[in-house]
């Protein structure tokens, strides 16, 4: 099922991407625009309308084959539509940021997997309409962060994989509370420390059934041992009223009456020495069970960050396979 919905959403930004790209040739442009949009395809990028009724650009180099460098960005600053850039993956400067400083159409910005630092985001607080800006896995630290603060209709930011920290987080939040930063680091150190709360508490409690399990088991052999003694002592006295009342049946009829009742009792103290030890063993089960449920609580929680991941990652890898499609296709128009 899956798999199906992913090649139509394939199929249907491809279609998407052939239209656009032809809109964006032959839309009412500016030479300057025309210009600037030929230079972009033959530096290997791709410039698309973003909808069939609304002229407004996409360019993406994210697919473009060779190293996507700041002479890649020089055209840029002639497309006065221009909303959605795309730049993930190339290598880029801090330094090369500025020659998109100027265009404050931007709306969309993929900045991810690049090599952009603190020292590029100045570059940025000019855009001031630009609502996503993607960070993730560059190296931007707390410090980057405060160049962001001022970009009022930015609304969606993404710091997974960088160098913010926790407390340059909060500082961000607090100055900005409406914007969606993914991932909330503050959450993501919640989670982390009640499951291992929750780890914690388990094993405490593991250790806790296991101390009683032994305690209980060394009653029950005192127990049984303390028993035994009395069983001893209850044969000794009747043996030795057997020899002092052999000549009286009443004697030895009461004789044999105690050793009976002693003898019950031995067996009733063996039977509970019996029952304390399966107890024992069964309490030793139980901290058993609980410390393979905390093994497995841990557990959890890693196969669900690693799940998280792999479906991002399958995400993005659908993404690519059919962004590379479309440009397979645009190639296969263009030779014909």
């Amino acid at each position: 099922m899956l798999r199906n919905i992913l090649m139509f959403a394939g199929v249907a930004i491809f279609a998407t991407g052939i239209a656009g790209a032809f809109a964006a040739d032959n839309a009412e442009r500016s030479e300057a625009e025309k210009a600037a949009i030929a230079k972009v395809k033959q530096l290997g990028g791709q410039v698309m309308e973003i909808a069939q009724d609304d002229p407004r650009l996409e360019v993406s180099y994210h697919l473009t084959d060779g190293d996507v460098t700041d002479a890649h960005l020089e055209p840029l600053k002639e497309l006065k539509t221009l909303v959605h850039l795309n730049l993930r993956g190339t290598k880029i400067t801090d330094a090369g940021l500025q020659q998109i400083s100027g265009i404050t159409s931007l709306v969309r910005l993929h900045l991810e997997k690049t090599q952009i630092t603190d020292a590029g985001l100045p570059h940025l607080k000019g855009l001031e309409n630009l609502e996503y800006l993607n960070l993730y896995g560059t190296g931007i630290t707390d410090a980057g962060l405060d160049h962001l603060t001022g970009l009022k209709n930015l609304k969606k930011l993404y710091i997974w994989q960088t160098k913010v920290t926790i407390p340059g987080f909060q500082k961000f939040k607090a100055a900005r509370p409406e914007l969606a930063v993914i991932p909330d680091l503050v959450l993501e150190q919640k989670l982390a420390e009640e499951a291992k709360k929750r780890a914690e508490e388990e094993e405490i409690a593991r250790q806790k059934a296991e101390v009683e399990a032994i305690a209980a088991a060394a009653e029950a052999e005192k127990a049984a041992a303390a028993e035994k003694v009395k069983a001893e002592e209850a044969a000794k006295k009747v043996a030795e009223a057997a020899k002092v009342m052999t000549d009286s049946n009443a004697a030895a009829e009461a004789a044999a009456k105690a050793a009976a009742e002693s003898k019950q009792k031995a067996d009733e103290a063996a039977k509970k020495a019996e029952e304390d030890r399966v107890k024992s063993e069964a309490a030793q089960k139980a901290a058993a069970d609980a410390k393979a449920a905390a093994e497995a609580a841990q557990k959890a929680v890693g196969d669900a960050q690693k799940a998280v991941e792999e479906a991002n990652k399958k995400v993005e890898e659908a993404k690519k396979k059919a962004e590379s499609l479309k440009k397979k296709e645009e190639k296969k128009e263009e030779k014909k």
